[in-house]
């Protein structure tokens, strides 16, 4: 699979392996990597038996999508070594499923694409190398970075967030300390730490003297093994299927729906894409057709999704240059307030007995009003809900829609442990790259 930028207007030119895509991470012309031609794969999974496992699937379809890149032994390694957890499909009824993504170390879908990365750079530096891996942080991401890259051979990584506490890391795996995590606060906002990741990738002197890449989702290295997750829902969903399968996905990036569109690419039988955003709404327009006018941004219960310029926004474009009007007639967009959050929270609550939390909610919520809307459609329509954070962490939340308490589990409350960063720097190159050299 060769990869090429969203930049590029010479689609024959400039192409990269996906490995150098995973190494580099960001095209020098500024755009980001999107696959070049998608391999159809289904005659690997389309008879696939529902009991097999999420590392067996992975390491069953790595090889022959990064042909001559990953062979069927270091697949295996990779499979393996990133995936002590793995995807649950829950069938709620005849018209609803929830794949529940949380099942990592941090609860979070992200701990699929970021523990994938973190084995295949280890398995690509095994013999020689080293790759210093920088990633813009928020929330939840950067424990689960520190889980998956902590202790790894051949790789450092440098974690750099906004003002205010990092939460969830160990200590003792910093490199003071003799391990590979550098967390570094930085006094700003976390645009200006996305800034400052992509700014010292672009500097490709210094980028290349510490053969430095990235864990956020620009690497489609974290981006593609999400599209594995749809692969699995529908091996596990396809005998109890009537008709047609439509996925709804919450989206503030916009990476998992890329990930599905992938993954329908690759052969899985989709019949559309929920695009379920809160009020931000921020490509509902642009999914329709329109142009695309980012607008002040809205604090919701789902901030997970307040987005107003989604960091995937080229891909998504590449897609709808080379195919607008199927793509138009493939990907639903819809908007979900607060109201509908909560509403939902407590519908599912009480019709299905289980808790989600309020990005799944909006996912949900979209995919309720999608079914209604839908209804003249020709058959039934089964849809899967991606459910993206585990519902402990918005126990508030859910207090107020059910008026129930929920039990946190321990590993989601130990990632409300605040660590202090090795530095506090402005929001400048030359202060960051100066951290970087000082460590490594």
């Amino acid at each position: 699979m060769l990869f090429r930028s969203t930049n590029s207007t010479d689609t024959t030119q400039n192409l990269a392996s996906f490995t150098d895509a995973v190494l580099s991470c960001l095209p020098e012309d500024g755009g980001l990597y999107v696959p070049d031609q998608m391999m159809d794969i289904r005659q690997l999974f389309l008879y696939m038996d529902e009991q097999i496992t999420f590392p067996e699937l992975v390491e069953a379809v790595v090889p022959s999508l990064l042909e001559g890149e990953l062979n069927p032994a270091s697949a295996a390694i990779v499979a393996e070594s990133a995936f002590s957890f793995a995807p649950e499909l829950i069938q709620l009824d005849d018209d609803f499923s929830i794949l529940n993504l949380c099942n990592g170390p941090t609860g979070s879908f992200k701990d699929f694409g970021i523990a994938f990365l973190s084995a295949l750079l280890e398995e690509l530096r095994k013999k020689s190398g080293y790759s210093l891996v920088l990633a813009a942080v928020r929330g939840n991401t950067g424990a689960s970075i520190a889980h998956a890259f902590s202790r790894r051979k051949g790789i450092g990584a440098v974690l750099i967030y906004p003002s205010g506490p990092i939460r969830g890391l160990d200590p003792a795996v910093f490199v003071p300390n003799g391990g590979n995590i550098i967390p570094i606060q930085v006094k700003g906002t976390f645009d200006d730490c996305q800034r400052l990741v992509n700014e010292t990738i672009g500097d490709r002197k210094f980028s290349a003297r510490y053969s430095i890449t990235s864990a956020n989702a620009i690497n489609p290295g974290r981006l593609l093994p999400q599209a594995f997750y749809y692969l699995y829902a529908f091996i596990k969903i396809r005998k109890r299927l009537s008709d047609g399968l439509v996925f709804s996905t919450p989206c503030g990036n916009f990476g998992n729906l890329i990930a599905g569109l992938y993954a329908w690419k690759f052969g899985v039988p989709v019949n559309g894409f929920i695009a379920a955003m809160n009020s931000n709404n921020s490509l509902g327009d642009f999914i329709k057709g329109g142009s695309f006018a980012p607008g002040q941004l809205v604090s919701t219960h789902s901030p997970a999704l307040d987005v107003r310029v989604p960091s995937n926004l080229s891909r998504l474009g590449a897609f709808y240059r080379e195919a607008p009007s199927v793509m138009r007639n493939m990907v639903y967009p819809a908007s979900i307030d607060d109201a509908f959050t909560l509403e939902t929270i407590a519908h599912v609550r009480a019709k299905y007995g289980i808790y989600i939390d309020p990005h799944t909610a909006v996912a949900f919520a979209a995919a309720r009003r999608f079914s209604e809307e839908k209804a003249d459609w020709k058959g039934n329509i089964h849809t899967i809900v991606l459910s993206t954070g585990h519902y402990s962490r918005a126990a508030g939340l859910i207090l107020k829609a059910t008026g129930e308490n929920v039990t946190v589990p321990e590993d989601i409350l130990s990632l409300k442990k605040m660590t202090d960063p090795i530095a506090i720097i402005p929001p400048n190159l030359d202060s960051f790259e100066n951290v970087i050299a000082s460590c490594f």
